[in-house]
């Protein structure tokens, strides 16, 4: 499995900020073999209380709870098998895509991802290192308003994850030189993460 997983989630297609991003970071990486999963282009199912009761296993799932039990651990496979992670994570009405919402709560699995122990739960993935491209229409970095900056920090910390760097790219809706400049800049920070 390829040791670098890059994990898009804009629904924008080819308009999107964070896609462009991503994809300028790729072209500098020497990694023949990437992981490339569009969750927005092959969205996965949004969990409810059938699919919750399908992580926890068990002898009495149907067919439907099977596969989606199959589909975490696959994702599972990927997470693990990944040294790097890439994330692009577009700010959505103040928060995450749904399409990135639906892969953490698949790969968030008690006793696989992560176990409770007597002094709270400890995250069981070590040894990565995450770059998340988060791009937003407004300005909202080191703001209250900016909610992805700390649940992101949090949901990787959560499972084992602390080597994170984050690259921003704002005013997207703004247009003009404000735009130019802020993805300017995202890219010579992408290109320096990628030289290292």
């Amino acid at each position: 499995m390829s040791k670098t997983l890059i994990l898009k989630s804009s629904i924008l297609g080819e308009d999107s900020a964070s896609g462009m991003l991503t994809d300028h970071y790729i072209a500098q990486l020497d990694e023949p073999n990437l992981n490339v999963r569009d969750l927005a282009a092959i969205p996965l199912p949004v969990l409810d209380g059938r699919g919750a009761q399908a992580l926890r296993g068990g002898e009495n799932l149907d067919e439907q709870q099977r596969h989606l039990l199959a589909l975490s651990d696959q994702l599972i496979d990927e997470l693990k098998a990944a040294e790097h992670i890439v994330i692009a994570a577009p700010m959505y009405n103040f928060h995450v895509p749904a399409q990135l919402k639906a892969w953490i709560d698949l790969v968030c699995r008690a006793g696989v991802t992560f176990r409770y122990t007597d002094k709270g739960s400890e995250g069981l993935l070590t040894n990565k290192k995450v770059v998340v491209i988060t791009t937003r229409g407004g300005l909202h970095k080191d703001t209250p308003q900016d909610f992805i900056t700390p649940y992101m920090r949090t949901i990787l910390g959560f499972l084992g994850i602390t080597e994170v760097e984050f690259v921003y790219a704002e005013g997207m809706g703004m247009g003009g030189s404000l735009r130019e400049q802020e993805l300017n800049n995202a890219k010579a920070h992408l290109s320096r993460l990628a030289a290292h």
